[in-house]
């Protein structure tokens, strides 16, 4: 079946300009409809610059129901409407001013892909973003929907009066024209290799983009990392490595667990009952996990991780790798249910229990822990409540500071500002 491919490069002309989005269309015309689809055959569909968001979505809505897999390479710049606090891809007559008219809203590419068969859709992105839209971008990550693919980068805005060039698109679009397409992990980790390589300090400040439901998680995403303009020590750490690094078939969002015990035939219920033909095997529980997740069943999400973390302790202890593990999943989840103010004491006590365990303040789990615990604490509303988790992460500070100064001075001036609100 062929596929179909949108190619969509848009920024705003005049000093709201941020990129030259329209520079990467020449790289990514010669490369052939066939590789950037991954389909036999493709047909394209280029938007250079369009002014109007009804033809921009017009284009995308043919495209997303046309049959076939769907490619989307979508290069510009992001900006928030200013009333209803929602991003948009900026177009050639957007201003600050006119960007909820102007612009073309985000969530509108979610809701023309939802109806699409999950994982036949991919959407690689090359965006950068205006300061208010990537402070935004802290709490509220980009999303396509549930079953498509997405794979990019969003970069924060140049200095000023300097437009930016889309390196990550042009990197992968290179990549491309050579004729062989990889896998689309490959693929994106190769045209962030070469961005990065025109620009190395890029790797410290752009968000990564790798949601993908046709992938095993290895880690925490990246794509729930907050922006670089939040201090570095208070950002969940990118490499950290979980204590049971064991690979398996773990759908995102939460870190491996340790390798499936190999099931075997129960035995029968009584000396006369034979053993059923057909035994049926444990369900995954990070299966069932992130499934309430994705339902909004968080209360549910807890409570399977809550029992997997009490069995994990009867069976291994306290401070075993697999009761760490469930710590941190059920820290994980709270944050995704927005309660900050829970996620922050899970990781204190997941601090806590490494150090405990004799790991090395340096080590990244403990680092990582911390971080996490420092970047909620931050996002605690209930003043008292923030007052109250201030010391122990004080203390946690000083064991451990973590890859960037000034993370202690961070949790002592802000403990000070909360304790003259009494």
């Amino acid at each position: 079946m062929p596929g179909t491919v949108l190619l969509l490069a848009a920024s705003p002309t005049g000093k709201s300009c941020l990129v030259d989005a329209a520079s990467v269309l020449p790289i990514l015309a010669a490369v052939a409809p066939d590789v950037l689809s991954g389909t036999d055959t493709a047909n394209v569909v280029e938007l250079a610059d369009p002014l109007e968001p009804q033809a921009v979505l017009t284009r995308l809505r043919a495209a997303a129901t046309a049959p076939g897999p769907l490619t989307v390479f979508l290069t510009g710049q992001l900006q928030l409407d200013r009333r209803q606090r929602l991003p948009h891809l900026a177009l050639a007559r957007t201003t600050p001013a006119t960007v909820r008219y102007t612009g073309f809203p985000w969530h509108w590419i979610r809701e023309e892909l939802r109806l699409r068969t999950p994982g036949s859709t991919t959407v690689l992105v090359d965006l950068h973003a205006d300061p208010e839209t990537w402070q935004h971008l802290a709490t509220q990550p980009l999303a396509v929907g549930p079953g498509t693919r997405l794979y990019g980068r969003v970069a924060p805005p140049p200095p000023r009066r300097a437009v930016a060039s889309p390196t990550y698109m042009k990197s992968l679009a290179t990549i491309l024209r050579s004729g062989h397409r990889p896998p689309l992990p490959h693929l994106h980790q190769q045209a962030l290799t070469r961005s990065w390589g025109e620009d190395p300090e890029a790797a410290h400040r752009d968000i990564v983009l790798a949601l993908d439901p046709t992938q095993p998680a290895q880690h925490i995403p990246q794509y729930m990392q907050p922006p670089q303009d939040i201090p570095q020590y208070m950002q969940p750490a990118q490499t950290m490595q979980p204590m049971q690094p064991a690979p398996g078939p773990y759908p995102e969002p939460f870190h491996p667990a340790p390798p499936p015990v190999p099931v075997s035939v129960p035995a029968p219920a009584s000396p006369t009952a034979p053993p059923s033909p057909c035994p049926s095997p444990p369900s995954d529980p990070h299966a069932e996990i992130t499934a309430a997740v994705e339902s909004g069943r968080h209360a549910e999400a807890a409570e399977l991780a809550g029992r997997r973390e009490r069995e994990a302790l009867s069976a291994h202890g306290p401070g075993a790798d697999e009761v760490v593990h469930w710590m941190e999943v059920r820290a994980d989840l709270a944050m995704f249910a927005g309660d900050a103010e829970l996620s922050c004491r899970i990781w204190l006590a997941v601090a806590d229990v490494r150090l405990a365990a004799r790991q090395d303040p340096g080590a990244p789990g403990v680092e990582a822990a911390v971080d996490r615990a420092h970047h909620q604490w931050g996002r605690i509303d209930d003043a008292a409540r923030a007052r109250e988790l201030g010391p122990a992460l004080a203390d946690l500070r000083l064991r451990v500071p973590g890859r960037r100064q000034g993370a202690l001075d961070d949790v002592q001036r802000h403990l000070s500002r909360l304790q003259a609100q009494v």
